[in-house]
Formats: C-alpha cells, sequence, structure tokens
C-alpha cells in the first residue's frame, strides 16, 4: 500500500510500472547513456556522476522515502516480454510533489529511451498512473509540464487525458538556462471540454 514500506506494481497490456530497485542500475544506466542525444534537449543537464551505481543507489533510497511517506511514486516502466512477465526496461513515471488537504494533487514527469517512442508505450503508461493516482491514491489533479517545442510530449499528454492550462515562465533549467514551460493538467471529474494552446 502506498505510504507504507511495499510499493505498488502497476500492469497494463504491455506494460509493467514498478519503483526502481538497486538490481536495474546497469539496464537503466544503458538505456539512459544510449538515448542521451534524445533525452538532453528536454532535461535538467546531467550530475558528473549522474550514471554511476552510487547515484543510482542514493535514487533508489529515495524512491523508497517517498513511497514510504507518499510523497511521490517513482516507476520505471517495463515491456513484458511475450509471457506477460517484465522484459526490457523502456523508460520511467515519476508521480511527485503529492500534496494533500485541499488540493490532492500530484505531478507527473517521464521520460522514454530512445529505442522505445512512436509505439503508444507512453501513453499506456501515463493514462495507468493517472488512473492509480485517482483510484488508489484519491489524488484528483495531475499536473505536467513540457517545453512548448517539444510537440511529442505534448501529444502524449494530449493522449493521456491531459488538458493545456497555460505557461509557466521561467519554470525549469534545460540545458542549463530558464524555461518557459507549457502546463497541462488531468482533472478527476473534468468537465472542461477541449482546451487547446492555441
Amino acid at each position: 500500500m502506498f505510504g507504507q514500506a511495499s510499493a505498488p506494481r502497476i500492469e497494463t497490456e504491455r506494460l509493467v510500472l514498478r519503483p526502481p530497485e538497486h538490481r536495474d542500475w546497469r539496464v537503466w544506466a544503458n538505456l539512459r547513456e544510449t538515448s542521451a542525444a534524445h533525452l538532453k534537449p528536454w532535461e535538467p543537464v546531467w550530475s558528473i556522476d549522474h550514471l554511476t551505481r552510487r547515484a543510482f543507489t542514493n535514487r533508489v533510497y529515495w524512491a523508497q522515502r517517498a513511497v514510504r511517506q507518499g510523497t511521490g511514486l517513482p516507476l520505471f516502466l517495463f515491456e513484458k516480454d511475450g509471457g506477460g512477465s517484465q522484459g526490457r526496461i523502456a523508460g520511467a513515471i515519476t508521480l511527485d510533489n503529492i500534496r494533500r488537504g485541499p488540493s490532492q494533487a500530484g505531478t507527473t514527469g517521464y521520460w522514454l529511451g530512445s529505442g522505445f517512442t512512436g509505439r503508444g508505450l507512453m501513453t499506456e503508461g501515463l493514462r495507468a498512473v493517472v488512473g492509480y493516482a485517482f483510484d488508489a491514491l484519491d489524488l484528483s489533479r495531475i499536473e505536467s509540464a513540457c517545453l512548448a517545442e517539444n510537440r511529442a510530449s505534448r501529444a502524449v499528454l494530449e493522449r493521456a487525458g491531459y488538458k493545456y492550462e497555460g505557461v509557466a515562465q521561467s519554470y525549469l533549467q534545460i540545458g542549463g538556462r530558464w524555461r518557459n514551460h507549457v502546463l497541462y493538467a488531468c482533472l478527476r471529474s473534468d468537465r472542461r471540454g477541449r482546451t487547446d494552446a492555441g
């Protein structure tokens, strides 16, 4: 159960989503390294030790703490193999910054390895995480943001049920400089109709 020591495992037709484990380091680091040219234009600058075992160990401990405290749900995406079991790592989705009380909200961030794009895997994964957030975690609002020119990411969010809400100035440092981001949100009871980025 979320907010305790054990973490959820979410399955979809093609994916297994679960928190990172120490044994995932090599496959995670390899996917990040081989996808660097694809990922770096959209992410904060990687630290010098980004792909090291030590940094990954810290990432696993952070994930365990976030799940235990109920403040985040970091999940790795694995493609299912032919038998329906966990296969190759494809990317990650993190439901983070979970706020309780009057807001009941959280924020999603995600990435997909370069060899896994264009197949709807991230849309499938995001839909599953949003469903889990609404049903199991009783959240009401899931937010996300991306660079305006990242058309692929915007399309993923829209296919997953998020709607455009506006622009946040100097939202995150990407590539070492502050960048504006477009904001999207998915609501549990969404009566807004279609909203367009214009």
